[in-house]
């Protein structure tokens, strides 16, 4: 299923698309994001909005449908290492992503015991093909690590989480050690 979460009618055509299956499911994982920046916006006021909408309002929206199609499981949020640092290239993105976090803690509470709710909290994992040398040896310069591990590295994060029957409103840090540099 393809899904556009810019509008709150789209969440909710998404989640009635999702109601007309009747589903049943143990996981649920939430990685829509977007990564615009104030720099390249040319209205703050929509930015922020924009950021709100995929980050925050979209996972609560599909966490409060999915009490109906879960009745155990694992909700896992993709949140980001900016969420707990910020970001002054990036503010509307990190502090959605921080209120990303704070819905991890809220829907654990709500959730449990029938649900655990955990976040993965990603610093720099994997490179876009256009950036180029400079930025690449730069990016891994942030980490005391140095690694650029590859997408692979979130799956054995999910993996831990599903795996784990006694861990809830936690967040893994993927973050290469960046906070130690």
């Amino acid at each position: 299923m393809q899904a556009d979460f810019s509008t709150d009618a789209n969440i909710y055509a998404f989640i009635d698309e999702i109601d007309a299956l009747t589903p049943t499911f143990d996981t649920l994982i939430h990685n829509a994001s977007s990564w615009d920046s104030e720099k390249h916006s040319q209205d703050l006021a929509l930015l922020f909005d924009n950021m709100m909408q995929i980050h925050a309002k979209t996972p609560y929206l599909i966490n409060m449908a999915a009490r109906r199609w879960m009745q155990q499981g694992d909700i896992i949020h993709l949140t980001d290492y900016v969420a707990q640092k910020g970001s002054a290239k990036h503010i509307a993105y990190a502090t959605s992503k921080a209120a990303l976090e704070n819905l991890t803690l809220s829907f654990a509470q709500k959730l449990a015991p029938r649900i655990k709710v955990n976040s993965i909290s990603p610093a720099l994992i994997m490179f876009n093909e256009s950036d180029d040398d400079a930025y690449r040896e730069k990016a891994r310069h942030k980490s005391i690590l140095g690694t650029v591990p590859g997408e692979q590295e979130i799956v054995n994060a999910c993996e831990f989480i599903l795996a784990s029957q006694h861990m809830t409103g936690q967040s893994i840090k993927l973050d290469g050690g960046r906070h130690l540099v």
